[in-house]
């Protein structure tokens, strides 16, 4: 399939590609191409923005995560022949694992997808120095991806100057520049970008760049240089599994769903479940439900995760920790998502019955999992900058502390020390990012990173649990999530016969 694409990196972060991104998207929207977007890497942020805010579909793509092969088919997923996709790239174009590696790097993802990469400078500051720069990339570049620059931070006047000799001496095409305008920035926080829902005016934000924009880069030489991607290759037909997986029914049901809903953290979690619900596993009331805390406060989810969790079977029920004061009718297991719990404090401690459901709800043993913001919501307390302590869930003793400082991040890969949600020794591969750090980090697991193999222990784990820091990418082991929804449906099974011997026992009463 031929589909036209184009990455925006940068040779380092704080350049501007991703402010230059969401105004190219805005921009190809306003001329009514068929625009999708893709983020290199595990970040949760920047496709929420795209989404919500730009109304663009978006995903993650991760060579770490999943391979080469899996990667080229996750791009090609419910894509049409006509649509022109956007890959925006993270960190520096060449920073991979540990810095080092070209494998999870911006430019790998570029090379086994075939996609031309427009390279975004900041040149403040730089005069013909820029050059030097921009070379040195291209030395780097041994499959000629780079076919053009975009010169941040320049004024157009320069820009007049340099244009034709970067195309000239280094013949790559210089498509345009962006003067430095303060007032058009996205304010910036610890995980790249604010969330949409803290900034009201980023739309109309978004809109003016877009229009600063048209007038100094070349959107018809973006559109040439996505034209000249070449085309994705076949899927070889042992891979027809994973086609099915990434392609098959769920994704059509995925594709449905984002049309029902209108955004991802402004859509209340019943908004997101009644659209579940209109694609759902047919009228199968024995699948087992999970309910998946979505709200401001607990929003980071990857797609493919919750897509596989209903491949196996299980309806996903949303609920909001902060405004609902019930988890979803009949639910069998619970996922708690990161987020930010950090800046919700107050209003969660305020919503005590939803803390007090799910507390008793795990201690009749439902199964649960709970990454990073969830896992911190699990504690007895969670203390904000200024030190005051609020009382969440209470599930597991101690407290959670900002450190003030980044404690983990970076990818891993976690092994099991202990069979339970995957089989003993077994590995799945996710990333940490965190500032707050738990009195009880848990022991169950082993995190390895990729690189140094440097390695700590995480994870509470029992049965039917799995709390911890790391973010999971169930695709690398689907194991996990078909063991969460084996759990989830064991409960359910056990809550029937509970409740079967329960009405027997009244009827029989009843006799007597």
């Amino acid at each position: 399939m031929k589909l036209d694409r184009v990455m925006i990196a940068a040779p380092k972060s704080g350049s501007g590609k991703t402010t230059i991104t969401c105004a190219l998207l805005q921009s190809l929207k306003e001329q009514g191409i068929p625009v999708v977007s893709y983020k290199c890497g595990p970040d949760y942020i920047d496709p929420m923005f795209h989404k919500e805010v730009l109304g663009v579909p978006s995903k993650n793509l991760d060579t770490f995560f999943t391979g080469e092969e899996e990667t080229r088919v996750l791009l090609k997923a419910g894509r049409t022949e006509g649509e022109l996709a956007l890959l925006e790239g993270v960190m520096g174009l060449y920073d991979g694992l540990g810095g080092i590696r070209e494998e999870g790097s911006s430019y790998h993802l570029a090379k086994v997808t075939g996609t031309p990469i427009v390279l975004v400078v900041d040149a403040k500051g730089m005069g013909k120095s820029v050059l030097a720069l921009i070379a040195g990339f291209l030395q780097y570049d041994t499959e000629k991806l780079i076919r053009g620059v975009i010169l941040n931070r320049m004024s157009g006047a320069y820009f007049q100057t340099i244009k034709p000799l970067i195309e000239k001496e280094l013949s790559v095409s210089a498509v345009g520049y962006v003067p430095d305008q303060k007032h058009l920035e996205l304010k910036s926080r610890h995980l790249g970008l604010v969330l949409p829902k803290e900034q009201e005016e980023v739309q109309e934000q978004i809109r003016d760049f877009a229009a600063e924009l048209q007038k100094t880069v070349s959107i018809e030489k973006i559109r040439e240089i996505a034209a000249e991607a070449v085309e994705l290759p076949e899927m070889s037909k042992g891979d027809s599994g994973l086609r099915d997986h990434l392609e098959g029914s769920t994704e059509e049901k995925h594709v449905h769903i984002e049309s029902v809903t209108d955004s991802i953290i402004e859509s209340s979690a019943r908004d997101r479940t009644e659209a579940r619900e209109m694609t759902d596993n047919g009228n199968d009331t024995d699948s087992p439900i999970i309910a998946v805390a979505w709200d401001e406060a607990f929003c980071f989810y990857y797609e493919d995760n919750l897509r596989l969790l209903e491949e196996q079977g299980a309806r996903l029920r949303y609920f909001s920790p902060l405004h609902d004061s019930r988890l979803p009718e009949g639910c069998d297991g619970i996922l708690l998502g990161g987020g930010y719990p950090e800046l919700h404090l107050q209003e969660l401690e305020q919503n005590g019955s939803m803390r007090n459901e799910i507390r008793t709800a795990m201690e009749q043993d439902i199964p649960c999992v709970a990454e990073c913001g969830g896992f911190m919501y699990l504690h007895e307390t969670i203390e904000d900058q200024e030190g005051q302590q609020y009382r969440m869930a209470g599930v597991l003793p101690g407290i959670c502390i900002n450190k003030g400082k980044l404690v983990r991040f970076g990818y891993i890969e976690l092994q099991e020390k202990k069979p339970s949600f995957l089989p003993e020794g077994t590995k799945i591969r996710g990333h940490e990012f965190h500032y707050y750090d738990s009195s009880d980090n848990g022991e169950d697991c082993m995190a390895v990173k990729p690189v140094t193999g440097k390695s700590y222990p995480c994870v509470i784990e029992t049965q039917n649990r799995f709390l911890g820091f790391p973010h999971l990418y169930y695709p690398s082991n689907p194991g996990f999530a078909e063991n969460f929804v084996e759990k989830a449906r064991d409960f359910r099974n056990r809550n029937q016969y509970r409740n079967q011997n329960r009405n027997q026992n009244r009827n029989r009463d009843r006799k007597r």
